[in-house]
């Protein structure tokens, strides 16, 4: 009888300890899968790429998943002189980058990533370097979600495994 009720009391706590494992991935893949409401734009994965002393520019990256079509129309930041969302895209064998005048849609529900060699923010005129390890503010205002203040790592960009 000892030995069944130290057999159930394992089992227990090995059922127990499995779960504590499981909601935090299931919240993971929740909040990935999650609707975002109408009128508001979800921000995730914000981070800035550090600069060299000396540098005047500096690049950020982030996803943006809107609750319903938006618009990113501007950046702003105390960091530089100026902010800006760019495109980069490939013309006649050069790469080139472009700021976007009229702002980047963000259709309903599909998240918009931008990324190196992609869109992104540029920050022009940095008034200081980017340092790896610090925090980078700045606010992006939408159309219809209003301004949202968005506070990213400054951090290398991952490193992506070649052999996938």
């Amino acid at each position: 009888m000892k030995r069944l009720f130290a057999l159930a009391a394992l089992s227990a706590a090995a059922l127990a300890l499995a779960a504590c494992g499981q909601p935090a991935e299931k919240s993971a893949e929740a909040a990935k899968d999650a609707a975002v409401a109408p009128g508001v734009v979800q921000v995730a994965d914000a981070w800035c790429r550090p600069t060299p002393n000396g540098a005047k520019a500096g690049g950020c990256y982030l996803t943006l998943t809107a609750g319903s079509d938006d618009r990113l129309l501007s950046v702003s930041t105390a960091l530089a002189q100026s902010a800006e969302v760019h495109e980069m895209k490939m013309e006649n064998g050069v790469m080139s980058m472009a700021h976007l005048h009229d702002g980047l849609p963000l259709p309903a529900g599909t998240p918009v990533e931008l990324k190196p060699g992609g869109n992104h923010i540029m920050l022009m005129g940095l008034r200081d370097p980017l340092i790896d390890g610090g925090v980078a503010s700045f606010t992006l205002t939408f159309e219809k979600a209003g301004p949202i203040g968005v506070h990213a790592a400054i951090r290398q960009p991952p490193v992506v495994d070649s052999e996938e």
